[in-house]
C-alpha cells in the first residue's frame, strides 16, 4: 500500500507525515480493523468513500469526510469503536488518530493537500 503526507493548507499544519492510502476495494474493507492502534503521525486515506464504520475496533479515531478537491465536508471527532459515520456528498475519508483534528484546529472548510511518497 502506497503511502502519503496529508497537510491541511488552511491551517499550515501537518495532519499525518504517513497515511497509508487504502485504494481497492479489499483494502477499504479492511481499513485500519486489523491494527491495535493508530499512532500520532499516521492516519488511512480511502478513497472513494462516503461512509465508515468502527465495527470489531479496538481505538477510537477521527473522521474527516473529503470532496474531489480534498476540502473538508464534515469533521467527526473521536467516533469510538462500534458506530458508523457518513457524509453522502464525500468523495473520501482521512482517518486520523482521535484528538488530531482538535490539536490541529482542522475544521469543515479546511483544504487538504496531499504529497505522494515513493
Amino acid at each position: 500500500m502506497r503511502t502519503i503526507e496529508v497537510r491541511n493548507a488552511t491551517r499550515g499544519v501537518v495532519l499525518a507525515a504517513r497515511a497509508w492510502v487504502a485504494e481497492t476495494s479489499a483494502e477499504r474493507r479492511t481499513g485500519l480493523l486489523k491494527h491495535e492502534s493508530l499512532p500520532e503521525g499516521e492516519g488511512l486515506w480511502l478513497a472513494p468513500c462516503e461512509a465508515v464504520h468502527t465495527f470489531w475496533m479496538k481505538f477510537p479515531i477521527d473522521v474527516l469526510f473529503l470532496d474531489k478537491k480534498r476540502k473538508v465536508l464534515k469533521v467527526r471527532h473521536a467516533v469510538a469503536p462500534w458506530r458508523m459515520a457518513a457524509c453522502l456528498r464525500a468523495h473520501s475519508v482521512l482517518e486520523l488518530p482521535a484528538g488530531a483534528c482538535r490539536a490541529s484546529g482542522t475544521a469543515a472548510g479546511d483544504h487538504l493537500e496531499f504529497e505522494r511518497h515513493d
